[in-house]
């Protein structure tokens, strides 16, 4: 087979956003990285998130596992950088400011107080990556680092790993029906009504925007927008309604699921597929109660799935319908497979080995608490966190209010998101409510 066949193995940014990632999850597998440093909580002195403490000690730190971690995550991403011949002189440089405003986002965020209020590590980095980029600008050799698709994609990856197929039996059928049936009818609706009523011009925006309320927030959103070919703008867009909206309805849902005198666990599986962020799921199932939080985030990682099935069908329906000109021929297999993320196939990959190979070879506890414990689960917290550094880096307030004439995406979320919520309510209680399945607790 010819060489240039071979190519884009090497050539394309997702391609390698799935050599990064398998590389973290075989180096957590063999041992060779067996932590992944955490930025730690505190109240008044934000040094002490740097410091491990137990029965009120300081027993260790964090400096030198930080410090590793930034050379391990700069020589890798660097190697990708310099084979697809990017300006890789300039991205050490960027990546080690984006880092360094990665701790920067996460210290804030692990402020008890502000962590009370929901008010997460991904706001802040995009918030800081803003008001850098929208004050005194962002220079070129910084956006050299700021690689949102790279760090976010090999997230992605990292993330497949952690959907487990024998966890997700566990509440199979009724977990299946909130999350497989609610999702694409939210998609389809949005779509259409963003697109035939609301006359949206872009339609990668409108399908962004319906990716991220229905699946699973900002995760959806890169995957929808890598397979619309959508512009930054409308991505950063897109990402910021759906952090502030997950905030909204992380802390108000809980309350309101009480006051109604609503079942916790239909509550839960509310939550679940309608919370566009995992973390903000759990966080909001546990304070109806340890069930709860079990079946929420379960029904949000039976949702994740979805992030490659909608990726694949998006770039199958641009390719057919939206870019095909009128009397063009159909287009063939390749066409569809050249457009398609290929991050996806890697985040297929890693749930299929961690689900089927290594979870009954090694033992489910053991791949927790030695694998996605202690190295994926954080490490795919700190691309993500730089991920939104670099959104933020690349934005500007006067771009964004382009794609807010009339209110359009706000009207189009708000309308899209209250659908969501009565359907998946309604799913939730005929799955959960002893209507369709008995109750599973």
């Amino acid at each position: 087979m010819n060489k240039s066949a071979f190519s884009p193995l090497w050539k394309e940014e997702d391609w390698w956003a799935v050599w990064f990632g398998f590389i973290i999850i075989l180096s957590a597998v063999f041992g060779i990285i067996k932590m992944v440093p955490k930025i730690g909580k505190w109240t008044d002195n934000p040094m002490n998130v740097f410091y491990i403490i137990k029965n009120g000690e300081v027993v260790g730190n964090i400096f030198i596992p930080l410090l590793i971690l930034w050379i391990i995550l700069g020589c890798l991403t660097w190697l990708g950088i310099f084979i697809m011949k990017g300006d890789w002189k300039k991205y050490l440089a960027g990546y080690s400011v984006v880092f360094f405003l990665s701790i920067i986002s996460y210290i804030i965020a692990n402020q008890l107080q502000i962590k009370a209020y929901g008010l997460g590590y991904a706001f802040w980095a995009l918030i800081i990556g803003l008001l850098i980029s929208n004050t005194i600008g962002t220079p070129k050799w910084l956006l050299a680092g700021a690689k949102t698709e790279m760090y976010i994609k090999t997230g992605l990856v990292l993330l497949g790993a952690e959907i487990l197929f024998n966890k997700i039996l566990k509440l199979g059928g009724p977990g299946l029906f909130v999350a497989w049936l609610v999702t694409p009818t939210v998609i389809i609706f949005m779509f259409i009504f963003g697109t035939k009523i609301l006359k949206m011009i872009s339609k990668p925006l409108v399908i962004i925007i319906a990716a991220a309320t229905s699946v699973c927030g900002v995760s959806a959103a890169i995957a929808a927008a890598a397979s619309s070919k959508a512009k930054k703008e409308e991505l950063t867009l897109a990402v910021g309604m759906t952090l502030i909206f997950t905030v909204i309805m992380m802390v108000l849902m809980p309350p309101f699921i009480k006051a109604i005198g609503l079942d916790a666990i239909i509550g839960a599986a509310w939550m679940g597929g309608t919370i566009d962020s995992t973390g903000a799921v759990v966080a909001a199932g546990a304070m109806l109660g340890p069930e709860a939080e079990k079946v929420a985030a379960v029904v949000k990682m039976i949702q994740n799935i979805l992030i490659g099935v909608v990726a694949f069908f998006i770039a199958f329906y641009w390719v057919t319908k939206v870019e095909r000109n009128p009397g063009a021929p159909k287009p063939s297999l390749m066409e569809i497979w050249i457009r398609m993320p290929k991050f996806i196939v890697g985040f297929v990959a890693a749930s299929l080995i961690f689900s089927f190979i290594l979870a009954p070879t090694m033992g489910l506890e053991m791949v927790e608490s030695q694998v996605l414990d202690v190295v994926t689960s954080k490490c795919r917290g700190w691309l993500f966190c730089m991920a939104f550094v670099s959104i933020g880096l690349e934005s500007n307030f006067k771009e964004l209010a382009n794609q807010l004439v009339g209110g359009k995406p706000i009207i189009l979320y708000i309308i899209g998101q209250s659908f969501n919520l009565f359907l998946t309510l309604f799913a939730a209680w005929l799955a959960f409510g002893g209507i369709l399945w008995p109750k599973p607790f």
